[in-house]
């Protein structure tokens, strides 16, 4: 608990006063049946008018003095928990944004939105309960106990016998809580994962017709988390009726005692009246720890899942960075024996990778799916670490950057395009904050995305719907790579970001690229052998390992597996490719 003084500790005074406030209310509390006990044994019973007045004035004086306490203590209350989780909150969402890749894999995104969302909620309502019965529930407890045996030490000792009986019953409930209100939000999880993907792919389900099923899913989903929550609800109503039991209980304990002494002359029926009310204050206040207590536990559990996100080991960090201050520069990328996989013992995705790329080459990454294109790219500005090897950038381990100074120098297009709420120019601008309306027009005139922005009535202003549903497959792979252009990177990665566009349109792309980003180092992975087949050199991955390096004709030549695709995707043989090949080469040179 220590890691949260922090978020405390601007708020100090609001979590010194609110409770202290809540004090003021418990003395008023406290003194109230004492003074109407006063007006009965002695106003009502002398028919004293201007006594009854006098003491009716100050126990109106008494209410309003409570009422003042109370709001303030109330307002402190909220003040010192909404703050507190807050900050908290800041911190979690901020731990988040600090993950890795592999870091995200270990927590489900709707888990994540979870802990930010609900199981944080849950910690401010116990706080705001905390703060407000932490003195007013002993407090009154206290004073209460103390008013009924000065007032008749006989009568009291029947609620020393109550107490413990039903301190051992809260116990007992408190202990079976806990577990379940845990489940609860494993199942909120599950719920929250549910609600995200099918609204997230909700084009895909009513494309396939599978609202059915979805509903069903989703039903399913909803009924386990309702049987979580009514399970553990079920221990939060026991509590209600096992305390009313002993308030009653002990109630007519009370009243019979004390009604044999006022009959017997041994007790005034102020005093009686007076101290029934401090029986039903004593148990009201255990009834409100009981409470505190309850709502703790399902807290606990909160917290619990909140401090997994704080203490989850981030593995990329800059803490061993030696070169921390360098940039890249001129884009040179070298894999020294790299091997990687993405659990630790688990199947390797990456297998002894050894590769130079010179700073401003295009290289085309080509291979069947799941052969490690992806893995390979995602090294180069730390998304994931080797497991063993090195990759180094401008001859400096990537390990040795800072992340921000790397990332900066490398401009990547994710094989899953995203957009976000808001304009086009906003969503471009993430590339460059900085960068001015000229800049944006070029990038987006190299990604061949000018064109469409500008037949929109709005131009760069025109507002995208969440994820960019309001633009095509191909636009949104355009707008994308604008993105990236923007930044200026020395190195520009290319994950499988033309598949929708045009093969026109795509060669208009890597036309501009040779013009406007000659000392930018690209490397594209692509399905089409139309988009690499001018690269500089190709890279042809199969399981993991480089199985084909060099340009088109040389892989003609030496690589069967390129050769392969060139034939399933041409429809002519490799042999007839490089004969037509050298008839242009011939013709060109006479």
């Amino acid at each position: 608990m220590r890691r949260y003084k922090k978020y405390a500790a601007p708020y100090r005074s609001a979590f010194i006063i609110g409770p202290l406030m809540m004090l003021t209310e418990v003395a008023g509390e406290i003194m109230l049946p004492r003074l109407m006990s006063f007006i009965i044994n002695r106003g009502v019973a002398q028919r004293d008018v201007g006594y009854m007045v006098r003491i009716g004035l100050l126990m109106l004086a008494v209410t309003v003095f409570m009422a003042a306490g109370g709001v303030l203590g109330a307002y402190f209350a909220a003040r010192a928990s909404i703050s507190f989780t807050s900050d908290l909150r800041q911190d979690v969402f901020s731990r988040v944004q600090q993950f890795s890749f592999k870091n995200i894999d270990d927590f489900s995104t709707g888990s994540l939105v979870t802990r930010l969302t609900n199981d944080i909620q849950q910690v401010q309502n116990v706080m705001m309960m905390g703060l407000r019965m932490m003195l007013r529930a002993p407090g009154m407890l206290i004073g209460a106990l103390i008013m009924a045996f000065i007032m008749n030490a006989r009568l009291a000792v029947i609620i020393l016998i109550v107490i413990p009986l039903l301190t051992a019953a809260i116990a007992v409930i408190l202990t079976t809580a806990y577990p379940r209100f845990e489940f609860m939000q494993k199942r909120l999880d599950a719920l929250n994962n549910g609600i995200q993907e099918a609204l997230t792919n909700v084009r895909v389900v009513k494309s396939f017709v599978r609202e059915d099923y979805e509903k069903e899913r989703f039903g399913r989903m909803n009924g386990e988390l309702k049987e979580s929550s009514l399970a553990a609800m079920r221990i939060v109503i026991a509590t209600m009726p096992v305390m009313m039991l002993a308030m009653n209980v002990t109630t007519l304990a009370v009243v019979w005692n004390g009604g044999n002494l006022i009959i017997a002359g041994d007790m005034p029926v102020g005093d009686l009246t007076a101290f029934t009310t401090y029986i039903v204050q004593i148990l009201m206040s255990l009834m409100m720890l009981s409470m505190v207590f309850l709502q703790s536990s399902r807290a606990v559990a909160s917290i619990r899942r909140i401090d997994e996100v704080l203490r989850a080991p981030i593995d990329l960090t800059d803490e061993g960075a030696a070169r921390k201050d360098a940039a890249v520069t001129e884009g040179k990328i070298e894999f020294q024996d790299v091997c990687f996989s993405y659990e630790a013992g688990g199947e390797t995705v990456l297998d002894h990778i050894n590769l130079t790329i010179q700073g401003g080459e295009t290289v085309g990454i080509i291979g069947s799916t799941g052969s490690g294109k992806t893995s390979l790219v995602q090294l180069i500005p730390r998304l994931y670490d080797a497991v063993s090897g090195r990759v180094l950038v401008d001859g400096i381990d990537v390990r040795d950057y800072s992340l921000k100074h790397l990332r900066e120098g490398v401009g990547m297009v994710l094989q899953k395009n995203v957009l976000f709420s808001g304009t086009i120019e906003e969503n471009l601008l993430w590339g460059d904050e900085h960068a001015d309306e000229e800049e944006l027009r070029e990038a987006a005139r190299h990604a061949q995305a000018d064109g469409f922005i500008t037949s929109f009535s709005d131009g760069y202003d025109t507002e995208m719907g969440q994820g960019g549903v309001n633009v095509s497959g191909g636009q949104k792979q355009r707008l994308c790579i604008a993105r990236a252009l923007i930044k200026k990177p020395k190195i520009l990665i290319l994950d499988d970001s033309t598949s929708a566009v045009d093969t026109a349109t795509e060669a208009q792309i890597r036309e501009a690229f040779k013009g406007g980003l000659k000392d930018t180092t690209k490397l594209i992975i692509a399905q089409r052998l139309s988009s690499i087949e001018d690269a500089d050199q190709i890279i042809v991955l199969e399981d993991g390992r480089i199985t084909g390096q060099g340009r088109h004709e040389e892989l003609l030549k030496t690589c069967g597996a390129y050769r392969e695709i060139y034939e399933t995707q041409y429809g002519v043989s490799s042999e007839e490719a490089l004969r037509e090949a050298e008839k242009r080469r011939q013709g060109t040179d006479g």
